[in-house]
């Protein structure tokens, strides 16, 4: 059978079940091909706290002005890894689409058309995660149940304007992309319509 090599980015704003839908992603049979046993596979995150040393830090999203070159280095490093292992299956659960929101929400604007372009050279896609404003209520009161940072989820209107900011920057993107609506979320449909799209897309396969 053909090697499946999916490299799929997931951006979106809180709430929109992306660590879900990565992990799921990362074993579904039609994105990373049929498994008789659980293995490593690669789920990474620019979404980590790797900057600070304490829980609910900075990192490569929402870094501090003086870590801007600590950053860029960042991806700098992850884009290699990629290009050295370009014959793998890699699923991001955020990436440098979030970093520009967080940062232009700062006054800072990153351009990361050289990422973008080194990336579309190995495949990679941008599936955006998005959800109706008035949904956003019910997924806050499920993720109080597990969060051990409740506090972040008191106002929700930052999250649901937000999604305009991601939409604008998601098609202004060299990347493949997809936009879609996980209000009533739905794990199997969901990753079934990531894969039906990509199939089209033929972004499965890397020759």
């Amino acid at each position: 059978m053909s090697k499946l090599t999916p490299k799929i980015i997931l951006e979106g704003t809180r709430l929109t079940h992306k660590t879900d839908i990565a992990f799921a992603l990362n074993e579904h049979p039609r994105i990373v091909g049929p498994r008789k046993y659980q293995y490593h596979s690669p789920l990474i995150s620019a979404e980590w706290c790797t900057f600070t040393n304490f829980p609910w830090g900075r990192g490569p999203i929402n870094f501090a002005p003086e870590e801007e070159s600590l950053a860029l280095e960042t991806y700098q490093t992850w884009v290699q890894l990629f290009e050295l292992n370009r014959y793998y299956s890699w699923i991001v659960d955020r990436f440098h689409i979030s970093t520009q929101v967080y940062q232009a929400a700062q006054g800072r604007e990153y351009d990361f058309r050289w990422l973008e372009q080194r990336l579309m050279a190995l495949g990679f896609c941008v599936v955006l995660l998005t959800r109706t404003p008035d949904s956003f209520e019910a997924a806050r009161q499920e993720r109080l149940k597990v969060s051990g940072n409740p506090a972040q989820y008191d106002d929700l209107s930052p999250f649901i304007a937000e999604q305009g900011t991601f939409r604008a920057r998601v098609e202004a993107s060299l990347l493949p992309h997809i936009e879609i609506d996980v209000s009533n979320f739905d794990l199997d449909a969901i990753c079934g319509r990531i894969a039906d799209w990509m199939e089209v897309e033929r972004l499965l396969e890397m020759g």
